[in-house]
């Protein structure tokens, strides 16, 4: 129901500014996501189990997440399955509440089905995403497909101690969701990407891991890392227990087929995708069989499968449903199974 009434609702969205709409669209879902879920149903639903695939010790319904930044405090967790989504990533979320950077910060451009955003974490903190978790858990409306909670570092809190902060978002949420994933990428955090230094990893990584307990955490890199540093990287991961990657993030650069805008933040959509699949593929080289989730620009099932084809074992979606609809995954979903 919701991908027939797209053609309608599309047009209404896309008149408001990219953020309202966002806020807009995850307020409707917040106030009744079962019955969302519900209308949803009628043309689109779960992956076929022929799709379900192991990442680690996690067992994921289907290929096809969704990316964190969709849905920062987790306001709408129930409905997103029934769209089709194999796993579900929340966030990101820090350790200390905030708003994020000023206003406007998202730009929607649609010919090239592109976003470009410096939203800079705006979200109500881990513990608010934990105490809404354990309601959803207490009752009984958690999905029945893996979630994870993407965490990052709050504004507030100085590099030297980046360490404490994500490991007190680790501490709330472990045992609550199925996985963590460390963001050390987004490039609207001031410093936040120099933690993908391998001196920084040393001390993150561990931290993190002890924090969380036995909950599973992957990391997830920018696509702006050089060759050598995605090497570095991975190398820390695996030895500190790691147990993916997510490979990528938005980019600072401005490729070719982007929008040419001189609007800062960090860029999604069609036109990442070169990029991001060059360092998808020295990322899966340097992992050597440690489980790779691919993200950046895919917009249509032979982008996903090309992804898997090279040994991702999951993607994750974002942008492209901002432009193409709710009912992307399911398509998405069908033509792998065919």
């Amino acid at each position: 129901m919701l991908d027939l009434a797209w053609p309608v609702t599309r047009p209404l969205l896309f008149s408001l500014d990219a953020e309202r709409a966002h806020t807009w669209t995850l307020k409707a879902l917040s106030v009744a996501p079962r019955m969302w879920a519900e209308l949803a149903g009628v043309t689109m639903g779960p992956p076929h189990p022929s799709l379900s695939v192991r990442v680690g010790p996690l067992t994921l319904t289907g290929p096809i997440g969704l990316a964190a930044g969709l849905d920062k405090d987790g306001l709408a967790i129930p409905f997103w399955p029934s769209l089709g989504f194999g796993f579900i990533e929340v966030g990101t979320v820090t350790a200390h509440a905030q708003p994020g950077n000023p206003t406007p910060r998202m730009y929607r451009y649609p010919e090239q089905g592109a976003l470009i955003n410096r939203m800079g974490f705006n979200n109500q903190g881990s513990a608010a995403l934990a105490d809404r978790v354990r309601a959803l858990r207490d009752a009984g409306t958690w999905p029945t497909v893996p979630v994870g909670a993407n965490i990052g570092k709050s504004k507030v809190t100085p590099l030297e101690s980046a360490h404490e902060d994500y490991a007190t978002s680790a501490k709330r949420l472990r045992g609550l969701v199925d996985w963590l994933t460390v963001n050390v990428s987004s490039p609207n955090t001031p410093g936040l990407r120099s933690l993908q230094d391998s001196s920084m990893l040393e001390r993150l990584l561990p931290a993190v891991l002890e924090a969380a307990d036995g909950t599973p955490v992957l990391l997830k890199l920018a696509p702006d890392l050089s060759d050598r540093a995605i090497d570095e990287s991975v190398r820390m991961a695996r030895s500190a227990g790691v147990v993916g990657i997510i490979a990528t993030n938005t980019t600072i650069s401005r490729p070719s087929a982007g929008p040419g805008t001189t609007e800062s933040g960090g860029l999604s959509g069609r036109p990442l995708w070169p990029l991001a699949r060059e360092k998808i593929r020295r990322v899966l080289q340097a992992a050597d069989g440690m489980p790779v989730i691919g993200v950046g620009g895919i917009d249509c099932a032979e982008r996903a499968q090309e992804l898997l084809s090279l040994g991702c074992r999951a993607v994750q979606l974002y942008s492209a449903m901002v432009f193409r609809g709710p009912g992307l995954v399911t398509r998405l979903n069908r033509s792998l199974t065919r």
